[in-house]
């Protein structure tokens, strides 16, 4: 289930840092029950070691200009988040309508409208636009002993095969169902991006992929978002408009 959020600004411009995903994450946190809030940000879902959140979001869409290392963008905004948990999208329009307004970092925005995107009709084969950039990476040691965090590009194997093992470890986590079929990843106009969160640089990929195998792990990406680091606001896709 996926909720697209339009907001309104009273000032001129709206000015967000350039990496504002933890503005956004905490506008989650802040618009749901301090119960569910609670549990998706100290625990989550785990698989393993592993905690999943299991929902994601978009990056700001509105046009906007960069100006002495902001974001500035006119009155208008929009952005998406996604999850399979339909409780945590159905919280966040309650909230959103009870206050009629959202606080991201210092602004204050009108909500203007609230919509629900239907689940679009997801084949064997599909093409995807990143809504916000994908990525996947491993922990490694050095030589020396010290962990480095490896991202993965799209043209690596390693990279086409987490991202088929992440998605059928969060479908197992909704469905309790060891799912043997995979989805593969092919890029097929991708750029890559860097996003620094917290201090931490990510490095994902925006553009479009290809899609192809269970539907069954289509879907639950489209929910959950494809890859790592989703609660982050990364892999969240819709379909390709087909040319």
């Amino acid at each position: 289930m996926r909720i697209q959020i339009s907001l309104q600004g009273k000032n001129k411009d709206l000015i967000f840092p350039l990496s504002y995903n933890p503005l956004i994450q905490a506008a989650v946190y802040n618009n749901i029950s301090s119960k569910l809030s609670k549990f998706l940000h100290d625990q989550g879902f785990l698989y393993e070691k592993r905690h999943f959140k299991l929902f994601t979001f978009s990056r700001l869409f509105g046009r906007y200009k960069i100006i002495d290392n902001k974001i500035c963008f006119e009155p208008e905004i929009n952005f998406y988040v996604s999850s399979p948990i339909d409780q945590v999208i159905k919280e966040i329009a309650e909230t959103l309508l009870k206050n009629g307004f959202l606080i991201l970092g210092q602004n204050k925005l009108e909500v203007v409208n609230i919509y629900f995107p239907k689940m679009p009709n997801i084949t064997n084969k599909v093409k995807i636009r990143m809504l916000s950039p994908v990525t996947i990476y491993s922990t490694l040691l050095t030589p020396d002993g010290k962990k480095k965090t490896y991202y993965y590009s799209p043209f690596e194997e390693e990279f086409r095969n987490l991202i088929s093992s992440n998605a059928k470890k969060k479908y197992f986590l909704l469905f309790h169902k060891v799912i043997k079929s995979g989805i593969r990843i092919e890029p097929v106009k991708v750029r890559e991006v860097i996003v620094v969160y917290k201090n931490i640089v990510v490095k994902g990929w925006l553009g479009i992929f290809e899609l192809e195998g269970s539907k069954k792990l289509i879907k639950t990406v489209y929910d959950a978002g494809l890859g790592s680091k989703n609660s982050q606001g990364f892999g969240m896709f819709d379909l390709a408009t087909q040319d």
